[in-house]
């Protein structure tokens, strides 16, 4: 780094060891550091002074990192804002690039990346200042954003995008296999924007037939067409002031793609049959799950299309790529039927969600969320095991049907039986299975004795006597 490019940066985490190694490390590269060790302190030192960058703490003594970040906006404060976290969640991310952060660190990071970020803030600082000064017009009015599930770094760099551009009107592109979850995109684009209390309005292209979808879209007028016995104002009308959108853009008939072009372009509406055109406000959001780059060279979709359309990009990585992303999804459909399909709670058991975690997912979002659905609704036991999961295929490396948990054990049984003369075979072996199975079950519940009964599917009671017979440890119990 030149002797010229150097920054003043302030460090605000209530771990000292952090503020440390942030401090000596940024130093060393020639940057002057403060750091500070509560939200309170942090805001009254950016307010008061020039800084170029500062690191904040999501969770700190008094004030946030988000509430600093927040009240530097009020004041005007041109400042570049890194959010550091532990806790990774789509939330927290949308919430950090929204109210203009330049970006969002997952803890544990290297301290490289502070370095590189510090260059980034010094590069752009004038470009960022526009974009941070960017405030919702209507704060707290609109309902709560769609939920987006997930941890890894792929979608950690949506929740980022949908946090960017979700108060602007250009359009977006989401991209993905079947069954990502386009369309739970476009809605937290709509719920995070300025137009949420507007409608949003999806219309999937490949399933209405082509001499339908242009009257869909653009509406018709009384007799323009057999079976057009009244007026109809289409989907960009009634979409007026919200997000309309368009699924599976790249199976549109390419003369339809240039009337779209059109309304793109100029942001006017002609119905079919109709001279009268009107403007229309609506944002556009397209998804497929198609390679338009190859259909352009095809000769599939028009280029000038595509550049239209693309010019926020959003890719949804595949569920077999986020293997980590498939126990929070799981655990969010869980709670976000079990009420309704069979009016109370359910839970998955660890072995369960090790069973999801072996599943490739070819189906990817949609199908796990259509398999706990089954799950649920078939499920015997208020816990959800492997068992509730039997119609999924084989686990990978099975080479045929899944293999039971007495599968896995017959052998070693065969050889306890070979072994004792005692005639105490039963009393021994259940008592060497069923000890680490309750201790199991109560360490994941942290020495909750209901909810390891409930996740063991026996009574309470039942439990106590059997962690008294055993003399079975409880964690977190003196």
């Amino acid at each position: 780094m030149s002797e010229d490019a150097k920054a003043r940066v302030l460090v605000a985490d209530d771990e000292a060891s952090i503020l440390e190694n942030m401090k000596d490390w940024l130093e060393d590269d020639g940057h002057e550091v403060v750091t500070v060790a509560t939200g309170d302190a942090a805001f009254e030192a950016l307010a008061g002074q020039d800084f170029d960058i500062a690191f904040l703490d999501i969770r700190m003594p008094g004030a946030s990192g988000l509430d600093v970040l927040e009240r530097l906006r009020t004041l005007g404060s041109d400042t570049a804002i890194v959010i550091m976290t532990a806790e990774s969640t789509f939330d927290n991310a949308m919430e950090a690039m929204k109210r203009g952060a330049l970006d969002y660190l997952r803890k544990p990071f290297s301290l490289g990346e502070t370095s590189l970020l510090v260059s980034k803030a010094l590069r752009n600082r004038a470009l960022e200042r526009e974009v941070r000064l960017l405030r919702r017009e209507v704060a707290g009015q609109h309902s709560t954003p769609e939920r987006l599930i997930g941890r890894c770094d792929a979608m950690l760099e949506v929740f980022k995008t949908v946090g960017k551009v979700a108060d602007s009107d250009v359009p977006v592109l989401v991209t993905g296999e079947t069954g990502t979850g386009k369309e739970r995109v476009a809605r937290a684009i709509h719920d995070a924007s300025s137009r949420a209390s507007e409608r949003f309005l999806a219309v999937n292209t490949a399933a209405i037939p082509r001499e339908l979808l242009e009257s869909e879209l653009f509406g018709h007028e009384r007799g323009a067409f057999t079976g057009a016995v009244e007026s109809r104002p289409g989907r960009f009308r009634e979409a007026a002031g919200g997000t309309l959108l368009l699924d599976e853009i790249g199976d549109m008939a390419t003369d339809l793609q240039a009337k779209l072009l059109r309304v793109l372009q100029n942001g006017e509406v002609t119905s079919v049959g109709g001279k009268r055109t009107d403007r229309v406000d609506v944002r556009v959001v397209a998804a497929t799950h198609r390679d338009l780059d190859q259909m352009v060279r095809d000769g599939g979709f028009r280029e000038d299309l595509l550049y239209r359309l693309r010019i926020v990009p959003v890719h949804l990585p595949p569920l077999r790529e986020r293997p980590g992303d498939t126990a929070g999804l799981a655990e969010h459909f869980v709670a976000l039927y079990a009420k309704g399909l069979v009016g109370a709670p359910r839970y998955l058991s660890a072995a369960a969600l090790e069973r999801l975690a072996a599943h490739p997912w070819p189906g990817n979002v949609r199908e796990l969320e259509n398999a706990i659905k089954r799950a649920l609704v078939l499920a015997s036991s208020e816990v959800l095991t492997p068992e509730d999961f039997a119609f999924l295929d084989p686990a990978p490396g099975g080479g045929g049907e899944a293999v039971s948990l007495a599968d896995l054990v017959r052998g070693e049984l065969d050889r306890a039986l070979d072994a004792e003369e005692s005639g105490d075979v039963y009393r021994r072996v259940v008592e060497n299975v069923e000890r680490p199975l309750l201790e199991a079950a109560l360490a994941r519940t942290g020495g909750n004795q209901i909810k390891a009964a409930a996740l063991l599917g026996i009574n309470r009671n039942t439990l106590r006597k059997k962690i008294v017979d055993l003399d079975i440890p409880v964690p977190g119990r003196p």
